[in-house]
């Protein structure tokens, strides 16, 4: 047990970066605990499984599932994606004894896991209408506790270490966490096709993985709230909610970033369509998981490589150029995946699964694709922090809520937009539902699935590379940028006692 007290207490970047260190093993690995029990969450009420609930299973008996389901995703995500500032605003104007983010990851978990199991509850025996509404209401208390857990979770990330190097290893660690937890949920709802009693009720599997993810979400967030420490400088004074919506337009590096998720959302159809993609086109449910699976070694690589790289590069390092490689990789990885599926995938008889060549190819190019994905992604957290760190630098006052909670509407817009988009794309080309078994789609359907999933993100991805050529913060500029915030606060830290002096 002491080996293991020694390791915990150790700190994650034990060599001379120019730079003082804080963070520990037991700290890094309890913030990334917590990411698993947001990848959790996200697994059961933003993937592409709710989806297929809502179409094939709640409103099975509806005229339009597919699009009742579109209209109900699109105005609770544009509500979800405004209650996102609204979060950032409280987190900046919270002042505890326990700091601004934590008193958050402590109670708002609890509510979560209710209102997610409370979600998989409805019955498609229940009145469509009863459905509808009942829906509806559950997914605006989805969005409003969510929101309470993941703004303050990603604004302690900027906070408890200012140095870039341990953020970066911290974003690192925590996406190979979230990926492996998060992703319990999904592996146990595709598996279910796998099991004889399962895969004949559908509900069911779903309710089940959502109560086993509500009891992981409370326990590893236990850990999250006691094992953190938020360390960055926060003036006493509270800022207004003018001031914190004044300091957004004043941040062009968050603009582009801004700009860049919005494109995004074309790259994230894809994954909103993936299981009718798979079910529909593939003709075989069961090469779901194996999809599901072959994505994991995209956020291994990154956790592990994304942080060594940067770490190597040192002065070197540029996340913009970083980031632009990453989108002409995925732009590259998605031609070729059209250009060698295409026939396999859209020229096989009526009825039958794809050919094994063409499941294989379908594999490989889902794994390759997501390697530049999940390098982007990770990369893009230090660009966050860098954005929250840039607007401290340029005005003297420190809002990581207001910012991170900006990005998290952006994302909010990401899976709105691209749900609602595939699920309406899907409903005007004449997509059938069904609940079990396989149903032959016509052949506007079959080529929008085909489209969705291959060409369709490398269009996103090439918009994705306009506005991040604008994106401003270098890597010795934010160096630079954090040597003079560091000297402001450490001047402001030495007036005070002087002012308090002069008070009394």
């Amino acid at each position: 047990m002491s080996k293991v007290k020694t390791f915990l207490d150790s700190k994650i970047v034990k060599k001379d970066v120019g730079e003082e260190t804080y963070l520990t093993w037991r700290e890094t690995i309890s913030y990334a605990l917590g990411r698993g029990a947001q990848g959790m969450n996200t697994s059961m009420t933003s993937s592409k499984y709710i989806n297929y609930f809502l179409t094939n299973v709640l409103f099975k008996k509806l005229a339009d599932p597919m699009g009742t389901a579109s209209v109900i995703r699109f105005f609770c995500g544009l509500f979800d994606a405004i209650n996102d500032p609204i979060m950032g605003i409280i987190v900046d104007r919270t002042r505890t004894k326990n700091g601004q983010m934590r008193p958050y990851i402590k109670w708002s978990p609890i509510f979560v896991s209710l209102v997610m199991i409370l979600f998989f509850v409805g019955s498609a025996d229940a009145p469509p209408v009863f459905n509808v509404i009942y829906t509806t209401f559950l997914f605006v208390m989805l969005d409003v506790t969510y929101t309470a857990f993941d703004i303050p979770m990603g604004a302690l990330a900027f906070s408890i270490t200012p140095n870039g190097i341990e953020r970066t290893k911290l974003f690192g660690i925590s996406s190979i966490t979230r990926s492996i937890v998060g992703a319990l949920p999904q592996v146990f709802v595709a598996g279910a096709a796998w099991l004889p009693y399962f895969k004949s009720h559908t509900p069911q599997a779903y309710l089940t993985s959502a109560i086993i993810s509500a009891v992981g979400i409370f326990l590893l967030t236990r850990l999250t709230y006691k094992n953190t420490t938020e360390r960055a400088h926060h003036s006493s004074d509270t800022p207004s909610v003018k001031d914190c919506f004044r300091l957004l337009f004043q941040n062009r590096p968050l603009l582009m970033l801004f700009l860049c998720n919005i494109f995004f959302v074309l790259c994230k159809v894809a994954e909103q369509v993936s299981f009718y993609f798979v079910a529909d086109l593939m003709f075989n449910l069961k090469y779901n998981a194996v999809v599901d699976v072959v994505k994991f070694p995209g956020f291994l690589l990154a956790g592990v490589l994304v942080p060594k790289i940067v770490e190597k590069l040192g002065a070197k390092a540029d996340s913009r150029r970083f980031y632009q490689v990453c989108c002409l990789s995925a732009i590259a990885i998605h031609l070729l995946f059209a250009l060698l599926c295409f026939k396999g995938l859209l020229q096989k008889p009526e009825g039958t699964p794809v050919p094994i060549v063409t499941g294989i190819l379908v594999c490989i190019f889902t794994a390759l694709a997501s390697i530049p994905l999940e390098f982007k992604n990770l990369m893009q957290k230090e660009m966050e922090a860098e954005t929250v760190d840039y607007i401290e630098w340029k005005t003297g006052t420190r809002v990581e809520g207001i910012m991170l909670s900006i990005m998290s509407f952006t994302g909010k817009i990401e899976n709105t937009f691209s749900s609602s988009l595939g699920l309406a794309i899907l409903g005007w080309t004449g997509y059938v539902s069904h609940t079990e078994g396989n149903l032959i789609q016509n052949s506007q359907t079959n080529f929008a699935l085909f489209f969705l999933t291959t060409l369709l993100p490398a269009i996103g991805y090439l918009l994705m590379l306009v506005p991040m050529h604008f994106y401003n913060i270098t890597g010795d500029g934010h160096r630079q940028m954090m040597r003079e915030i560091k000297e402001r606060n450490a001047s402001v830290s030495e007036a005070e006692p002087i002012a308090e002096t002069a008070d009394e």
